[in-house]
């Protein structure tokens, strides 16, 4: 089984990850191929697109229509209240998380309904797919457990993908059922864990997950017999800058990913054989 991972970035993860899956697929190695396809956040939405069979150009053209309208109502106060809770090291790491999961819900940022309609319309396909498995990965708001809805889950895929997105106290956590979800990265920027078994994993990773494990121990404890972890390279991090919401970042960053393809392609190629 080969699986690929998709990591959390924000906006500028997006159009990186896509530039590079592009990349790629035109010198030769097609990710869109993977057996198992879990995404987290910003890999949530590429992980959509890919699995569900969207045109590269396509995706990459609804990428650069993605438009990121902050509430006026963010509280930068709450967002400091949150990398406080992060810091402190008397907790679990699920503790923490329901911590956050908490301020999630308390945050004045308005009903979940926008934020999953934007991305149920940049979606071409709202249906599960069957080939491959597409695992999108949220936290419970509650528990601050991790949740990785699939094809058999009772869950809507736009919903599911808005819900790994939403950034605590930027966007509001997205109800499903009786619990509310937010961001799939606050558990782990990859959780690469969740492909358990497979004998081929390549990760792209975005961002390099502060306060979380880092990518390249949750591939080492996994320990699949070919991987590749692939993070941006200086020019594709000075392409991206430091705010993954800027929408003004998606060109440089697209076009980024899409050099750095050259540069990993070998590396990348052997993995996935």
């Amino acid at each position: 089984m080969r699986a690929l991972v998709l990591g959390g970035g924000g906006i500028t993860g997006i159009a990186w990850e896509l530039g590079l899956i592009a990349g790629l697929r035109r010198l030769g190695t097609d990710l869109g191929s993977a057996d198992l396809i879990i995404g987290t956040s910003a890999g949530a939405y590429v992980g959509a697109l890919l699995a569900t069979g969207t045109d590269l150009d396509e995706a990459i053209a609804a990428a650069s229509a993605i438009k990121i309208e902050l509430s006026p109502r963010v509280d930068p106060g709450l967002m400091a209240q949150g990398f406080a809770i992060l810091t402190d090291r008397t907790r679990t790491p699920a503790q923490l998380r329901a911590a956050i999961g908490a301020l999630a819900r308390s945050a004045a940022l308005g009903d979940d309904a926008p934020h999953v309609a934007r991305f149920a319309a940049q979606l071409p396909a709202h249906t599960w797919p069957r080939t491959p498995r597409l695992v999108v990965t949220a936290v419970s708001t509650t528990t601050g457990e991790l949740t990785a809805w699939d094809a058999g889950a009772d869950v809507a895929l736009p919903a599911a993908v808005a819900a790994s997105c939403a950034l605590p106290g930027v966007f509001p956590p997205v109800r499903v059922g009786d619990d509310r979800y937010m961001d799939g990265g606050l558990r782990s920027v990859t959780n690469t864990d969740l492909a358990t078994g497979a004998e081929a994993v390549v990760v792209l990773a975005p961002s390099s997950g502060m306060f979380r494990t880092p990518p390249a121990t949750e591939l080492n404890a996994l320990a699949p017999a070919r991987s590749a972890l692939i993070a941006p390279d200086d020019t594709a991090r000075a392409a991206m800058g430091t705010n993954i919401l800027d929408p003004g970042r998606r060109a440089d960053a697209l076009a980024a990913g899409i050099a750095q393809a050259a540069a990993v392609a070998g590396a990348v190629a052997k993995a996935w054989l």
